[in-house]
């Protein structure tokens, strides 16, 4: 008998895998991982208003507890910077850096290009109908 929960849940996996493959290859060309790319883009979509951690955390797609050793690699990098936060001195707020930004204007139009041949076999219709399956699947 077909479990077709399975199958759906295989095929899920299959198309996750066929789209961070290439990403993880694509964003090694600039020196970042999927997660860090993630990170700076929560960052830029701040508007140069700081986040903490925890904050961080919540927005981000690949939740794990390696964040702190993420925003670290990225400090040293130049892309983003930790301080201390004056109402709370326990509290470290992160924003990116012009670095960063700068690195993210670079991505950009190669990043869609990329992620447009990902999906090129899919017209747009069909990609507005995998998004709402997606968001469907997140409960989103």
């Amino acid at each position: 008998m077909e479990n077709i929960y399975n199958k759906a849940v295989v095929g899920l996996m299959l198309a996750g895998n066929y789209v961070m493959e290439p990403l993880n290859s694509f964003f090694k060309g600039y020196d970042l991982t999927v997660q860090q790319y993630n990170i700076l883009r929560i960052l830029r979509g701040q508007n140069g208003t700081p986040i903490n951690l925890y904050e961080l955390l919540t927005h981000m797609i690949h939740k794990s507890s390696n964040t702190t050793r993420l925003v670290e690699k990225l400090r040293l990098k130049g892309l983003l910077e930790r301080k201390v936060c004056e109402s709370n001195r326990r509290k470290i707020e992160i924003v990116i850096t012009t670095k960063g930004l700068d690195l993210l204007e670079n991505i950009n139009q190669s990043l869609i290009d990329f992620e447009e041949k990902l999906v090129h076999n899919l017209s747009k219709d069909e990609l507005n109908t995998l998004l709402e399956l997606i968001n469907k699947v997140t409960n989103k």
